[in-house]
């Protein structure tokens, strides 16, 4: 019958039926519907119908509305490059075996709203100009998306995909939402483009995930989702932030991304996992992983399987450096950092700190080098590595030095305190010393002393020692303060042993003695030295400073010269032996703390 009525429709010329309004709601086709190449001028209404054999729209043109809503196909359901003029709409609709959109158009919005479909779903290099809605939709095969184009929204969530979901090359002009999405084969979405949004909230991906040249030109959201089996991701492209917060990894994985920004707060890893970066910005605040977690930055782009280097030009403008932002709250026992950039990094509150391995070339903050104005007084900061949170306390101080980084706007963390940042300074220096690194440790026991000297809870004699420790040789890691100073005190003992120290001329031995029998008696008189007279600039002469000179050096190496010396010049020396063999054993020991492997 189906084919009479078309027969009556059909053009003479080109041989295609031509339809208005077409109304078969609850029909039932026993026998194959064949509907290619016709053309619904009107709407065409199929709800509720029953297809229970082949049913075909291959280049059908449906001019309004398609409404197929909780229509049945028993058998293939063909809609090959298929125009849908209007909405096309297939809500709970059931396709028992293969269901084909390949090439179709759909210029208005696609609704496959609860659709069931029960053999393989192809929708490739299907064109879609409105939203596509496949919310609740359940895929019991396989679901072929490869190089469709989306160019409005895109509604996944709660669909199921119990076989493999493919959208290789697919491209997403808007949002593209698989929030709450089951994806229990594989998820391949290789070289597929996002222009919009990127929403996988709390999907699972229960088997292989593949997002080899993926790009997402907005941000890409993966929060709460979980991998159960992946153990592969990318290398792939985000434009902006990569959002993995709360997100779980059952499996090894080996995460490959160029991103502006990768956010895993709260993520868990519970396998070994690699994390390669290129540009992101890395935020890991409380995350969890039982297993080594590595994070490495990658200079040059990711190279794809065929070892053509991914284009991420996108980034240009972004810092090629990985850097990472905050790892506040993780146990960093197993937490490994090599190649990344921790200028802004937030260590406060991390456990076990002292376990953290650091590898490759890790950079931290730099102290504002050079002369700066305290009020009159000029203040010359050497560089040293930092911590961001000691930068953040050093910006809020009433008399700081210009060149601290401040904390972020808007109060959204606290300033950590010098008690604290001691002890994070400590772990630290730790980490680097069992790393067998001890110049790299140096900058951070600076830190902690410094920390110590400006703790108001230090008491004051402690912090009395410290201040002098910190003059005098910048903590025994300044060699050339302590050199410094040892030259102030060895000119300033040769002037005082010169002008005050050394007799006016050497003291003669005269020795007398009785002789009786065969023994003789001798007393051996020493007269004091005297002091010297006349102007203080006519005993600086060139003998006295020669003289005054061996007694300094003499001092320096706890050794006495044997020169006659005033009382002024023995009481000069006294201190001289105690202070000037210290400066140099300081001087000594900060060389040692920086050449020290």
């Amino acid at each position: 019958m189906l084919r009479r009525i078309l027969k009556h429709l059909t053009e003479p010329i080109t041989g295609n039926a031509t339809i208005g309004t077409a109304r078969f709601d609850m029909a039932a086709f026993s026998e194959a519907a064949a509907f290619d190449s016709v053309t619904f001028t009107g709407d065409a209404s199929f709800r509720s119908a029953t297809f229970s054999s082949t049913t075909r729209f291959r280049s059908t043109t449906f001019g309004g509305n398609a409404v197929f809503d909780a229509a049945t196909f028993s058998s293939g359901a063909w809609f090959g490059s298929a125009a849908f003029g209007g909405n096309a709409e297939f809500r709970s609709a059931t396709f028992s075996t293969e269901a084909r959109f390949s090439l179709a158009t759909f210029s208005a919005d696609a609704v496959f709203e609860a659709a069931t479909f029960g053999g393989d779903a192809v929708f490739e290099g299907t064109t879609f100009y409105g939203d596509a809605v496949f919310k609740a939709a359940a895929f019991s095969t396989d679901a072929w998306f490869d190089f469709a184009v989306f160019n409005a929204k895109v509604g996944l969530g709660l669909a199921t995909f119990t076989g493999n979901a493919m959208y290789r090359s697919a491209t997403f002009s808007a949002d593209a939402v698989f929030e709450t999405a089951a994806f229990d084969g594989d998820a391949l979405f290789e070289a597929a483009t996002f222009y919009g949004d990127a929403v996988f909230t709390s999907a699972t991906f229960g088997a292989g995930t593949r997002f080899e040249r993926a790009a997402f030109r907005r941000n890409a959201i993966f929060g709460s989702a979980v991998f159960e089996s992946a153990d592969e991701l990318g290398p792939l492209m985000c434009a902006e932030t990569l959002d993995f917060s709360v997100a779980s990894f059952s499996a090894p994985v080996t995460v490959r991304a160029a991103a502006k920004r990768v956010v895993c707060r709260r993520t868990r890893w519970r396998e070994k996992a690699t994390v390669w970066l290129r540009y992101a910005e890395l935020d890991l605040s409380d995350a969890v992983f039982d297993r080594p977690l590595t994070v490495a930055g990658r200079p040059r782009p990711f190279p794809t399987a065929m070892g053509i280097p991914m284009d991420d030009s996108a980034l240009a403008a972004v810092q090629e450096r990985a850097r990472v932002a905050s790892v506040r709250g993780v146990d960093a026992a197993q937490l490994v950092l090599a190649d990344v950039d921790l200028t802004g990094c937030l260590l406060a509150g991390t456990v076990h700190l002292d376990q953290l391995r650091l590898g490759g070339d890790c950079l931290f903050a730099s102290t504002p080098a050079g002369i700066h104005w305290r009020g009159w007084w000029p203040v010359r900061q050497t560089r040293r590595s930092t911590v961001a949170d000691e930068q953040h306390w050093r910006h809020t101080q009433p008399r700081t030095v210009p060149g601290w980084m401040p904390a972020p706007p808007g109060g959204a963390i606290d300033i950590v305190q010098p008690a604290a940042l001691a002890t994070m300074y400590r772990d630290l220096r730790k980490s680097y010393e069992d790393n067998s690194n001890e110049p790299g440790a140096a900058d951070f026991y600076y830190g902690e002393m410094e920390m110590r000297r400006a703790d108001a809870r230090t008491a004051p004699a402690e912090h009395a020692l410290l201040t002098a420790y910190w003059a005098l040789s910048g903590y025994g890691l300044r060699a050339t303060r302590a050199l410094g100073w040892l030259l102030v005190a060895v000119t300033l003992t040769m002037l005082l042993m010169t002008t005050w120290g050394l007799p006016r001329n050497d003291t003669p031995t005269t020795s007398t003695g009785t002789l009786t029998g065969q023994r003789i008696a001798l007393t051996t008189v020493n007269p004091d030295p005297a002091n010297p007279s006349g102007p203080v600039t006519h005993r600086l002469t060139r003998q006295r400073l020669e003289k005054s000179l061996r007694v300094v050096i003499n001092s320096v190496i706890f050794r006495s010269s044997g020169q006659d010396l005033t009382t002024a010049g023995t009481y000069t020396e006294m201190p001289a032996r105690l202070t000037e063999p210290v400066l140099l054993g300081l001087a000594a020991l900060a060389v040692r703390s920086r050449i020290k492997r």
